[in-house]
Parts: structure tokens; sequence; C-alpha cells
């Protein structure tokens, strides 16, 4: 009797580990968690999308690039670093005209999309939901599939159409995180500003990165 129930148990795992290796072969297996999209307009401050791939790549979060052409320019007067070595911080990089890339669609599942920087004009596309490239296509996917969106945007002064288009977005479940120095933390550099910004916008998908210092009270 006890051998029979033991053998009965071992067709059981047995099963189970069969069923759990097929799911691992389809692709069934929650990776969702482990896969954030990150899109880089043109807007100035592309340090905040290269410093977000970084961060990504330290935590062991599959990062999915989209880069605007502007974004690519910006990339040239603020850095010094090329398209090459920008792209090679992603675990995957999207052509910014491929409308029907994986991120195109509210089936390609994901912690949802940063956008850092994040310029006015993309800001506003995403908005209309009248999308003319992949990275606003994407950006708009999410929304529409109630996923987590963070628009680090940068400009300054704001004026009041500006304002309303935040408005508008953040009704429909965007953030508006502007990257703004946290002074409490006593940066003693411009990438340290920089680093704490990128962490508190991946903090928002609940992720820690370690460059993040943390509020601890008066002292």
């Amino acid at each position: 009797m006890e051998s029979h129930s033991g053998d009965s148990l071992i067709r059981r795992t047995s099963r189970r580990l069969t069923l759990n290796m097929v799911n691992d072969l389809n692709g069934t297996v929650d990776s969702s968690s482990h896969r954030l999209v990150v899109g880089i307009s043109g807007a100035s401050g592309v340090i905040y999308g290269v410093r977000t791939l970084d961060a990504l790549r330290d935590l062991g979060i599959e990062s999915h690039l989209v880069v605007s052409r502007a974004a690519l320019l910006t990339l040239s007067q603020e850095t010094d670093l090329s398209p090459d070595d920008l792209t090679r911080r992603a675990s995957v990089v999207h052509k910014v005209a491929d409308v029907g890339a994986t991120i195109a669609s509210g089936s390609f599942r994901t912690l949802g999309m940063v956008v850092a920087p994040c310029s006015v004009r993309t800001m506003s596309e995403i908005a209309t939901g009248v999308t003319s490239s992949l990275l606003t296509r994407a950006a708009d996917v999410t929304l529409k599939e109630g996923r987590r969106l963070v628009l680090m945007v940068r400009e300054t002064p704001l004026h009041l159409g500006h304002l309303r288009t935040m408005t508008a977005l953040a009704e429909m479940g965007a953030i508006i995180a502007p990257p703004l120095p946290a002074l409490y933390a006593k940066p003693a550099s411009v990438a340290e500003m920089v680093d704490q910004s990128v962490g508190r916008a991946l903090d928002l998908f609940g992720l820690d990165w370690g460059a993040v210092r943390r509020w601890d009270g008066l002292k």
C-alpha cells in the first residue's frame, strides 16, 4: 500500500515537472516582471535614458529600447557616446519606424514603459493617441493595457497648454515624473543627481536600484 502511494506521488510529480517544462518551452511562463520598455526622445537630458538602461542591466531586467531620431542628435551634442554605445546597453533594440515590433502590441507583456527624457512633442502625441512612431505607439499601448507609464518630462517653464496636456495624461493613468534634483541627498555631482532621478523613476515600477539615496529622517 505504501509502495503504491509512493509510485502515485512520483507519477504526479513527474507530470507536474513535464508540464512546467512544456510551459517554459512554449514561453507561457510570465516574464513580464523582468521586462521594461525604455523610450528616449529628443529632449535635453539624454543621459537619463542612458543611465536607465545601465540601471536595468544592473538589476537584471530585460530592456526594450526605442530611440527617436532627435534623441540621437541630442546624444551627439550632450555626450561623447555613439549610437552604438547607447544601443549596446539595451537587451533588445527596436527601430523607431518599426510599428510591427513586439512592443507595439498589448499582448507583449511588460512591467510598463519609461520615457527618459520625454519631450513635449512626445508627451503631446501620447496624450492625443495620434502616434507617429514606435516610441509613442508603445506608450499608447502601455496606457491602454493599464500598465505603468512614466514620463520624465524635460521642459521649463511650462505654459498652460503643457500643463493641460500633463493633466490629460495623468487622468489617463500616466505618471509625470520630471527629473528634478533631490537636494536632501546632498549630491556631489551631476552624475549623482541623474542617478537619483533615474532610481526614483524605477521605484515606480517596484525596482530598487542601489544608487538611490533614501531619506532616513531629520538629523
